[in-house]
């Protein structure tokens, strides 16, 4: 007879669950040597269970499919919650498993005692405690289909002592049934006919449908702009591809934004409303939740962006609106090539991501960390046609980019590369002994500036002088090599191409530390005069105030 922790371990095989993230721990020994004992799931061993959630994010991220990940009692759970919280925000199935004190001694203000179902509740869809061995069987089932359907996380809490219980095996076959939602698109099609400048706005939820949003946008003439988690769904060597919108966007966007009499929004729920004007609006999104949350829609189309692009009949626009863009787009690239230039032998950020841009291969994944460097991403990596962008979007959690390559390329067996600041990369850079451990070639490059620049940039736009934002770093090549890993540190532009080209030639897992310039400040695309005198302000604070 299986006990509860077989029955576990087979039941998220059943779902599809390869891997689980996880520290061991005294309260997780049965259910780790179930895993020992099951072929069908591997265990993977992270030194934070903070990564170890984040990994489980990425993975589902990339894949769709659910994904896993483990802590003991008390500490080690409450680790996993930040991973976490990355996957509920960003709507991707995880099941998070905790270990637990035995069922004797709960409420006894027991060693390592924390109410773990108490404290999962606002970051789970589904959340339970196993207490009976007989009803495991149905819960661990009902967790995974909870998860895969409502898109979240879902948390299951273990007592140690019945996880060594004997169960009863019930056959829980699934199907997980999806929508099958097929609006009245008539009145998306009115709309859009009648528009002169249409502009399509894509997101995650059309990340499977790019050739048939580039048929569109030829069709009717509209250009493209992406959230941040479209970034990559077309090339951005397409003409009709603007870029990005809101503080890490491009010009063009803005320009594009400005003159556009109907949007088209394409699963995506862009919440910085205030860079969208107030013209007629079309949401597509297969969840109700999304449609008319952030602003009111003149058409919801409840559905897949597939279904609303397959069925959609609209007419071909002679005059192109994305051909009026093409000046502001050429003006917008002479001006991005020509930050990316020597400055007395500093390597700026903006030229460190024009020449990673230019080697990155077509079929590679990239996952972008939070901060200054999720604009040097979204603004100077250039999509190819078969690259993916990954990123903490909606948390916007630092220290996402090490463990986010982990949990990807695990799942993809594809080229992973992380791009990664040097604040968030020493948050979770004990996961570099992840990587070496099971070997996973992930390429790390890291903008080493010795300072948290976004939050600079935060505080001086506030009218804040400059302040607790400077870092001490070690040399993190060493640090990666110490682990086993090659690692290359950049110090001035003269090595640079050399030794990027050492850094993308290498067979295997890699860090690159380069040295960039501290007081590279990112500006937005469309800088308000508001803005900039508080940012000129805090300039000149920080010259003339002295310091404590």
């Amino acid at each position: 007879m299986a006990t509860v922790a077989d029955v576990i371990v087979k039941t998220l095989v059943n779902f599809g669950v390869k891997r689980i993230y996880a520290i061991p721990g005294d309260s997780l020994n049965p259910i780790i040597d179930a895993i020992r004992r099951n072929r069908d799931i591997k265990y993977i061993q992270v030194r934070h269970e903070e990564g170890g959630a984040l990994s489980a994010s990425f993975e589902s991220k990339y894949s769709g499919n659910l994904s896993a990940c483990m802590g003991t009692s008390g500490p080690g759970s409450i680790h996993l919650l930040n991973g976490l919280y990355d996957a509920k925000m960003q709507h991707v199935p995880v099941i998070a498993l905790t270990g637990q004190i035995e069922t004797d001694l709960l409420y006894h203000d027991y060693f390592q005692e924390v109410d773990l179902v108490k404290l999962f509740d606002d970051v789970s869809v589904f959340n339970a405690r196993i207490t009976n061995p007989d009803n495991a069987n149905y819960i661990i089932w009902r967790a995974c289909r909870e998860a895969l359907i409502k898109k979240g996380v879902a948390h299951v809490d273990m007592p140690v002592d019945v996880l060594r219980m004997n169960s009863r095996e019930i056959d829980l076959s699934y199907n997980i049934e999806k929508p099958d939602y097929k609006p009245d698109l008539k009145g998306a099609e009115e709309l859009i006919n009648k528009s002169k400048r249409p502009l399509i706005f894509i997101g995650s939820g059309a990340r499977d449908a790019g050739e048939k949003i580039n048929k569109l946008a030829e069709r009717i003439g509209a250009p493209i702009i992406y959230a941040l988690n479209g970034k990559g769904i077309i090339s951005d060597g397409d003409k009709k591809v603007l870029g990005g919108i809101g503080l890490l966007g491009t010009r063009p966007s803005i320009k594009a934004m400005s003159k556009t009499d109907l949007i088209i929004f394409l699963g995506t729920v862009f919440p910085y409303s205030a860079f969208i004007n107030n013209v007629k609006n079309i949401q597509v999104n297969n969840n109700i939740e999304d449609l008319n949350k952030i602003m009111k829609a003149d058409v919801s189309c409840l559905c897949d962006v597939s279904y609303f692009l397959d069925n959609l009949n609209v007419s071909e626009k002679s005059d192109k609106f994305y051909d009026e863009m093409d000046s502001e787009i050429s003006k917008w690239k002479k001006d991005i090539e020509s930050r990316a230039f020597k400055r007395d032998n500093i390597i700026s950020a903006e030229a460190l991501s024009y020449e990673i841009s230019k080697r990155i291969e077509d079929d590679a994944i990239i996952v972008g960390d939070t901060g200054n460097v999720t604009l040097w991403v979204n603004r100077y990596i250039n999509a190819k046609k078969n690259n993916k962008f990954f990123f903490s979007s909606w948390l916007g959690t630092m220290g996402a980019g090490i463990p986010g390559t982990i949990g990807i390329s695990l799942a993809s067996g594809r080229k992973v590369y992380g791009i990664i600041g040097d604040g968030s990369f020493a948050m979770t850079s004990m996961e570099l002994i992840t990587i070496k451990k099971y070997n996973i070639p992930v390429k790390l490059i890291i903008y080493d500036n010795h300072i948290l620049g976004m939050i600079k940039l935060e505080e001086e736009i506030m009218g804040y002088p400059e302040y607790g934002v400077d870092l001490y770093n070690p040399d993190f090549a060493r640090l990666a090599e110490s682990v086993g890993i090659k690692g290359i540190r950049i110090e001035n532009y003269n090595e640079l191409n050399e030794k990027l080209d050492e850094f993308f030639n290498y067979d295997g897992p890699a860090v690159l530390d380069v040295i960039t310039e501290t007081n590279e400040t990112p500006m937005p695309p469309k800088l308000e005069f508001r803005v900039a005198e508080r940012y000129i302000t805090s300039i000149l604070r920080e010259k003339l105030e002295p310091r404590e």
